[in-house]
């Protein structure tokens, strides 16, 4: 007599990653940081393209003028997130490629330091009567 199992695919995928014990590089982690998607895409459509990939824990969009078209994906699972980015990246949708990267907070954090920086140098132009060029 026999039986026959049937496991779904992500449950597979996780059994297979356990006994694999697979490193990952320090780069990778569970929250995507997604740029040029179309500005009209819904909430539901997103969790329709990324959930493909595993569990989604949060999706926030960007609304305001300068994070239009941008959107962070937390997934569950640090496995998932990475099959997210190995398939999503270049993925068309609406006419538009995704790009697709692992969220880096200490490279976020310097974009936002040099932008005040270099608010506090045009602050000081201004204030010295300086003209800028």
């Amino acid at each position: 007599v026999f039986f026959v199992v049937w496991i779904s695919p992500q449950i597979y995928l996780k059994m297979a990653r356990a006994k694999a014990n697979i490193r990952l590089p320090p780069e990778v982690n569970r929250i995507l940081y997604v740029r040029n998607l179309p500005y009209k895409i819904t909430a539901e459509e997103m969790y329709d393209i990324f959930g493909k990939y595993g569990a989604i824990r949060q999706i926030r969009k960007g609304n305001a003028p300068d994070t239009k078209g941008t959107a962070f994906v937390v997934y569950e699972d640090i496995f998932d997130a990475k099959n997210a980015v190995d398939h999503l990246s270049g993925f068309n949708v609406a006419g538009r490629y995704l790009i697709v990267l692992y969220y880096q907070p200490h490279k976020m954090q310097k974009k936002a330091d040099l932008a005040a920086k270099q608010k506090e140098i045009d602050d000081l132009k201004q204030k010295m009567g300086m003209n800028q060029q």
